[in-house]
This record gives structure tokens, C-alpha cells and sequence, in this order.
């Protein structure tokens, strides 16, 4: 596990439990006035931290999947390496990023259910420098990595 990235999200983590608890107390305080707008105040900033929450939980659920995938392809030696240039100043991918990106979605094509083509397609994507899209190939890959756990 990269330590920076652990690290990064564990204070975040930190942060937002400070912030769900603030909020919580202050929406808990206009709740119990027992005046219709300070509840209805009180209800809305109680959906904040909520959300939050469910990011957060959503983002820790995905980083973990991910780290097993990569866990799991590395002791395989199958796991996808950056070749050459992420992309170029202009923020236009690099040949060699492109190539790789186009193996990988090959791949994917090819075996649409297997979740290391779509992890590499992420590591791809990510090289490409289309982060969005990066976050969308490993998310599905994620979730055909926990359907095949279920299975066996």
C-alpha cells in the first residue's frame, strides 16, 4: 500500500468525522428549538454529513478493492506497468500512453468480464491522464473483482 495515499486518506477520513460530528451537534441543536424553520434547518444540514459519510465509505470501499486487485495481480506477476511518459505538457497523452491504452481496452473487449482487463484498462486510462474515466474502468473492475470473490 502506498504510505502518502493511505496516510492522505486517513486524515481525510479524521476531517470529515470532525465535520459530521460538528454539523450533527449544531443540526441537533435547531431540531430541538421545536420551531418548524430551525427543524426543517436542522433536517437539512443533517443531510450533509450523511452524504459525506457515504462518500467517504464508497471511496474507502473502492480504495481497498483496488488495493486487492493490485495485491492479487502483483503476487501473479500480472500487474500493468506504466511504460514511458504519462502525457505530454499539453496535457495530451504520450505514444506511449496511447499504445498501452489501446492494448488495455483490447483486452477488455475481448474479455469484458475479466476485472484485471479493466484494471489494467484503468491504469490506462489514468497514464492517458483521464482520471474520470480511470475511476469509472476501476470501479467496474472493483465490482466484477467482488462478484468472482462471492463465487469461490
Amino acid at each position: 500500500m502506498r504510505r502518502p495515499a493511505f496516510l492522505g486518506a486517513v486524515a481525510m477520513t479524521v476531517l470529515l468525522a470532525m465535520y459530521a460530528a460538528y454539523v450533527g451537534q449544531r443540526a441537533i441543536a435547531f431540531m430541538e428549538t421545536g420551531d418548524p424553520v430551525a427543524v426543517g434547518i436542522g433536517a437539512g444540514l443533517l443531510v450533509m454529513p450523511l452524504l459525506a459519510i457515504w462518500w467517504l465509505a464508497m471511496e474507502w470501499r473502492l480504495g481497498i478493492a483496488v488495493q486487492r486487485m493490485g495485491d492479487r495481480l502483483g503476487l501473479e506477476g500480472r500487474l500493468p506497468l506504466a511504460g514511458g511518459s504519462r502525457s505530454s505538457s499539453r496535457g495530451e497523452p504520450s505514444p506511449q500512453a496511447h499504445a498501452a491504452f489501446e492494448r488495455a481496452r483490447a483486452g477488455a473487449e475481448a474479455r469484458p468480464d475479466d476485472w484485471s482487463a479493466w484494471f489494467e484498462v484503468g491504469f490506462a486510462y489514468e497514464a492517458a491522464g483521464d482520471k474520470r474515466m480511470a475511476r469509472r474502468a476501476l470501479s467496474h473492475a472493483a465490482s466484477l473483482f467482488r462478484e468472482e470473490s462471492r463465487r469461490s
